[in-house]
């Protein structure tokens, strides 16, 4: 039965992911701003359906959810390690990289020491009454609330391009997916699609499975020239800190369009230990066990089409970007898209559509992250995860996730904290010589 909430909120967060969980564990304790978060699945999850062994978080164990932007905060990675009374256990394995099931599990942690943060509630609509002081109503599946601020954490979809067939089936499907539908591949033909990190473990997964679970043949399709690394070197970094990200925003659109594509590798290249690991089994597979066959690899390719074959089987045809004139084309039994993720549509906002400015496919929003519209100045709705293009690549990925939290809670208390020292690199050309020659940083 729904009920009305009388209950005026500082926050309403929609969807509990690392980037509204960051900012609840921010919140958390404000007597000021009263926050609540809500989440329609029934536990929290993170990537769960494609949390294969061995997988590695590709960032810093301190870029957690509050460590960069308040290093005290109960909600931190180290204060998950003490709780559970494993911290020295975690030093002494001397983790190259974090176990990606560890941070999620650091994550549902965080989720359940929360208290306000809530699931298994759906939120179906989110509007602005203008006439009550104005607030933001909040309709969900259980009650209806009101709020002065809207957090949008909703998360990324799953994306395969327009060649692939209707998602999900059995046979094909979303990597998403892999840790259920990619069990039973034993003496099958198997097809990965996408050259990130995730086509990477998926594939790495598949041809170092033991024999009778190991496919009979594995083909990596990627449209990139090669299976290029990850540039995680220390100057690459400074694209993923804060001075960065704005400075990014004051470009205009056609040079961070420009600078997205220049730099994707930085964050959606494969990590250095797995492409080791990968040419390591394709040697073992090749030359010393003289399994010719497992293994097809196809960098520099695109799927053209995939259809039906003869023997209910899946014909894949490719091409190169080198010989488009010229198509290979085999069969398989299963095709993994490992194609990546784009902003989810955040439906529960159509009754404000109008009011909302969009820049392209995103909203337009401001220094804040709060999404420019024609309502109060001091009634905001903030979106996470969802600027790539007016705050660059880290805008989705976790290096600035504890800082966007602190900007947004910053501009909801009205203040604007301290930021840390600005990168060593100097972005944009100095307005005066005087200030080139003391080492001013734009």
């Amino acid at each position: 039965m729904r009920k009305n909430d009388s209950r005026p909120y500082g926050c309403i967060g929609v969807g509990v992911g690392p980037a509204n969980l960051s900012l609840a564990s921010l919140l958390h304790g404000d007597e000021n701003i009263s926050s609540l978060f809500l989440e329609q699945k029934e536990y929290f999850g993170w990537h769960d359906g494609q949390q294969l062994p061995g997988t590695t978080l590709q960032v810093s164990m301190l870029k957690d959810l509050v460590s960069l932007a308040d290093p005290t905060n109960r909600f931190s990675f180290l204060s998950y390690l003490h709780a559970h009374g494993k911290i020295y256990h975690f030093i002494n394995a001397q983790f190259d990289a974090m176990p990606r099931q560890e941070y999620r599990n650091y994550l549902r942690w965080a989720s359940e020491q929360n208290e306000n943060v809530v699931f298994n509630e759906k939120v179906l609509s989110v509007d602005f009454d203008g006439t009550s002081g104005g607030t933001f109503v909040v309709e969900t599946d259980r009650r209806t609330l009101t709020a002065d601020n809207i957090s949008v954490g909703i998360g990324t979809s799953p994306w395969v391009p327009p060649v692939a067939p209707l998602l999900p089936r059995d046979d094909q499907f979303h990597v998403c997916d892999v840790v259920d539908k990619g069990r039973n591949l034993g003496g099958k033909r198997v097809c990965v699609v996408g050259g990130g990190q995730s086509g990477a473990e998926v594939f790495l997964d598949l041809i170092s499975r033991p024999d009778g679970e190991r496919p009979r043949r594995v083909a990596w399709v990627s449209r990139r020239r090669n299976y290029f690394p990850m540039d995680d070197s220390p100057f690459t970094n400074d694209f993923y800190m804060p001075s960065y990200s704005d400075y990014f925003a004051r470009l205009d659109r056609a040079t961070r369009e420009q600078l997205n594509a220049q730099l994707v590798l930085s964050s959606d290249g494969i990590s250095e230990a797995t492409l080791r690991e990968v040419y390591q089994q394709v040697y073992v597979h090749r030359f010393v066990e003289g399994d010719r066959d497992l293994v097809a690899l196809y960098p520099g390719h695109s799927v053209t089409e995939v259809e039906r074959g003869a023997v209910g089987d899946w014909s894949v045809e490719i091409r190169s970007g080198d010989h488009p004139g010229t198509a290979t084309r085999f069969e398989t039994d299963v095709v993994i898209w490992a194609t990546g993720f784009r902003p989810a549509t955040p439906a529960f906002l159509e009754p404000l559509a109008g009011r909302l400015e969009r820049e392209g496919d995103e909203y337009r929003i401001d220094d804040s992250f709060a999404v420019r519209w024609d309502g109060p100045g001091d009634r905001n709705i903030f979106v996470h995860n969802a600027a790539q293009g007016q705050r660059g690549l880290a805008d989705r990925n976790l290096s600035l996730v504890a800082w966007r939290s602190r900007r947004i809670a910053d501009r909801m208390r009205g203040v604007r904290t301290d930021e840390q020292a600005e990168s060593f690199l100097d972005w944009a050309p100095k307005s005066h010589p005087s200030e080139a020659a003391q080492g001013v940083s734009g």
